[in-house]
């Protein structure tokens, strides 16, 4: 997406939610990415002391911690540009 797209949504959210519902919307969104990651730490890091606990296979916990990673990547990719424009 270039310039034009994103000045196009923006003006669609101003005039759709108002400017005085923006920042409300902005922090929701916040919280709702910061619950995403905190959740995703907490799942690794259970992963990670089961596996050292019980003697498992640390393979399966990498795997996992991956995939972990690659959804968190994904999500800093799509809020990315929403970071910038506030």
């Amino acid at each position: 997406m270039g310039g034009p797209e994103i000045f196009l949504i923006l003006l669609v959210v101003i005039m759709v939610f108002g400017a005085d519902k923006i920042p409300e919307i902005a922090r929701g969104l916040g919280k709702g990415i910061r619950q995403v990651k905190d959740a995703t730490n907490d799942i690794k890091k259970e992963i990670n002391d089961s596996g050292k606990n019980h003697g498992l296979d640390t393979g399966l916990a990498k795997d996992v911690k991956k995939e972990i990673d690659s959804v968190k990547t994904s999500i800093d990719d799509l809020t990315g540009p929403i970071k910038r424009s506030l």
